[in-house]
């Protein structure tokens, strides 16, 4: 881990292992980004309904097609279920079981030279990366999956000290067509518009500031061929703070959603309590997810699960 200062601190707990094929070849072109970055800057902070921005060809055009190729088989232990009424989705924090493009992209999008860059695009100083990528990693879902609007948990589960700041996503979905759906929404902080929609496109990243309104998600279940999943890559980057004020997973219904905000906030009510009861007896997603694998193979199982 890093600490305030952005100095490495303890930096072989939980690291990402450098791939033996492709360690030290380029991913991303920060050199390019970089010189465009007065220009991104501008775009990320002027942005509504929070400050983010989209960038397409985000990775070396060879490294996100080698990527989007490497994804661990979907019935691999490796991966989190996430099955609740809010969201329908897996997550894959383990870099052993990925392949070797992808381990890069964590080294390089974790990289010193990264968050600096990150920090000038955000104007978010001494940013901290997690080694553990605790709720981030590689994320799958499968058709008739979807992620309700939410704004994301504010304090790291683990370090109560490190307050949620950036989130970066790279899609990994190659011939992605508008039918199959997916698109991350984001929402005023209201709750009562929508003001953009993000197609899940290969090499596609969309990097946002996380507040405790910033709502987004991609509510709607994916019309995706039973083969396909909608794939991404997801980093999140925090701060260290004396005292953070801890606001688990807001989940939120849409105007029009009608009788389904009743259970959007009762499963919202009792993630709260979860995360209550893992921050303080130090629980992993991993451990529920264990509980809720054979329900979920059922679930894959029966004729006409889509």
């Amino acid at each position: 881990m890093r600490d305030s200062t952005g100095a490495n601190a303890g930096a072989n707990v939980g690291a990402v292992p450098a791939p033996t094929s492709t360690a030290g070849v380029p991913v991303l072109d920060l050199d390019r980004w970089s010189a465009q970055l007065p220009t991104l800057r501008e775009r990320y902070r002027s942005a509504a309904p929070f400050p983010h921005i989209v960038i397409d060809n985000f990775l070396v055009p060879e490294a996100a097609q080698r990527a989007a190729t490497e994804f661990p088989e979907d019935t691999d232990a490796s991966w989190i279920s996430y099955l609740h009424v809010n969201e329908r989705k897996y997550a894959n924090t383990d870099p052993a079981s990925w392949g070797p493009t992808q381990r890069e992209v964590v080294r390089q999008l974790q990289s010193p030279e990264f968050v600096a860059f990150l920090s000038e695009l955000t104007g978010i100083d001494d940013l901290l990366i997690d080694e553990t990528l605790e709720g981030a990693g590689l994320h799958q879902t499968f058709r008739g999956g979807y992620l309700n609007i939410h704004a994301d948990f504010t304090v790291h589960p683990k370090r109560r000290h490190w307050r949620r700041r950036c989130n970066v996503l790279v899609y990994l979905n190659s011939d992605w067509e508008p039918e199959y759906g997916g698109d991350l929404e984001l929402w005023s902080k209201d709750m009562t518009t929508l003001k953009h929609k993000v197609a899940p496109i290969l090499n596609r990243a969309v990097i946002f500031t996380t507040l405790a309104d910033s709502f987004h998600g991609h509510p709607d279940p994916l019309r995706c061929p039973p083969e396909r999943s909608r794939r991404s890559m997801a980093l999140y980057y925090f701060t260290e703070d004396a005292d953070p004020e801890v606001q688990s997973t807001e989940y939120r219904a849409r105007p029009g959603d009608g009788w389904k905000a009743i259970p959007i906030f009762v499963d919202k009510t009792l993630v709260r309590g979860y995360d209550a009861l893992k921050r303080r007896m130090r629980l992993s997603d991993e451990q529920a997810a264990r509980l809720l694998r054979p329900l979920d193979r059922y679930r894959r199982k029966r004729p006409g699960r889509d």
